[in-house]
């Protein structure tokens, strides 16, 4: 008798909690939303490219849409007016990040940058990364990196052209991102490091990003553990624990390298720096960074660093040869600027081509290398465009949707 009771004391609690939230959230103006299935709510609508599938449900139901990935609420924001509201105005209100599983694991419970939640560890790392590892003059300690990497590519390109022999392009670009980022943050030659397999890596990035990107009902049905069973059934805890092994045996190497004694380099790394800073902490006790961290940021660089760069220098080539009267024209000036003799490239020499640069830009706006922007997560309620946002709302900005705006 009595746990019939509290059965039906615990079941009348919860109706009345969710029916009294159903009326606070009806008096609010929510943004338009799709019709949705139960439980799976608007999953069935997003297509193998979610910022397509995005972009055309946006030109039924507006720039700012709400929908509901399994139990979980999303906004999806598609218009330049909507992004610089909640990327500028209301940025201190929704920056912070959603705990999701992926992200979780890869980052080593959040000790990264760019994944972890906002909060006050989060404020102090970044606060650390802007001031130490991508300031001004770090980075421009690595131009010389930057110049040589470029000038061996355009070398290899010659020689090629000299014997007539095919190039794979789109490696030879991924290679040239690689070799910059691993030499940059890593401290290694991408070409000849002894435990880097180059082959390999193209692969492993590949693997990283659609394990992060693809859909993992942990996420979205976190009731019951039905989320959990689903993506042990489909293999997606799997291919994220694959991933994370190989990431973490590749960080565990360059982590040990640096500390090897007597090992020579010709410059400070990302690796040595954040070396470094664990090592003062224990002068000064103000820090609290871990090998973890180090992993962590690595991760970020890894992933940010190298398909990026190279998906934008690919989309830009595939459009100049889809264009033959575009890409005699970015010939013509860049003969005209350094002739046919001019051996090597600097970065002085981009402000020469300034059509180049044009080129660039447009590639940008057409293909932009992340279409959907990291997800945020809202902190407290707020307004966009006059839409009623609740907190823990999760904020989609489809980048790839507002380049294509034909508004703009």
């Amino acid at each position: 008798m009595a746990i019939s009771l509290l059965c039906f004391c615990l079941i009348t609690l919860v109706t009345l909690i969710l029916f009294e939230k159903k009326i606070k959230q009806s008096k609010w103006n929510l943004p338009p939303s799709p019709p949705k299935f139960p439980v799976i709510g608007n999953l069935h609508q997003i297509g193998e490219l979610p910022h397509r599938s995005l972009e055309r449900l946006a030109k039924k139901y507006g720039p700012v849409m709400l929908l509901h990935f399994g139990f979980v609420p999303v906004v999806v924001v598609s218009s330049r007016e909507a992004a610089e509201e909640v990327l500028r105005t209301h940025d201190l209100d929704c920056c912070s990040r959603p705990k999701l599983v992926g992200t979780r694991l890869l980052s080593r419970d959040f000790k990264d940058i760019a994944f972890t939640p906002y909060g006050e560890e989060w404020k102090e790392r970044r606060k650390l990364a802007v001031r130490e590892l991508f300031c001004l003059k770090k980075v421009q300690s690595f131009r010389h990196i930057r110049e040589e990497e470029c000038n061996f590519l355009v070398k290899k390109l010659s020689e090629s052209a000299v014997c007539r022999s095919p190039v794979d392009l789109s490696k030879a670009l991924f290679w040239l991102t690689a070799s910059i980022l691993f030499r940059v943050a890593l401290g290694q030659n991408f070409y000849e490091s002894k435990f880097i397999d180059k082959e390999k890596i193209e692969e492993l990035v590949f693997e990283a990003e659609t394990a992060l990107g693809s859909f993992t009902c942990s996420d979205f049905f976190p009731v019951a553990g039905l989320g959990w069973l689903v993506d042990w059934l489909s293999g997606q805890h799997k291919r994220l624990n694959d991933v994370f092994f190989k990431l973490d045996d590749l960080f565990q190497r360059v982590i040990d390298d640096h500390l090897t004694p007597g090992r020579s380099k010709d410059h400070q790394d990302i690796v040595d720096s954040m070396l470094d800073m664990i090592h003062k902490q224990g002068q000064n006790g103000s820090l609290n960074l871990t090998v973890d961290h180090i992993r962590g940021v690595l991760l970020n660089i890894f992933l940010a660093g190298i398909d990026t760069g190279a998906i934008t220098m690919i989309w830009a080539m595939t459009e100049l040869a889809r264009n033959p009267n575009l890409i005699k024209k970015v010939q013509s000036e860049i003969r005209d600027a350094f002739g046919n003799n001019k051996k090597t490239i600097t970065e002085e020499d981009v402000e020469k081509v300034p059509y180049l640069k044009m080129v660039i830009k447009e590639t940008f706006r057409l293909h932009h290398a992340v279409p959907l922007l990291l997800p945020r997560e809202t902190m407290v309620h707020i307004k966009v465009q006059g839409y009623n946002i609740p907190p823990k709302t999760q904020i989609l900005v489809n980048a790839g949707a507002i380049g294509r705006d034909p508004k703009l």
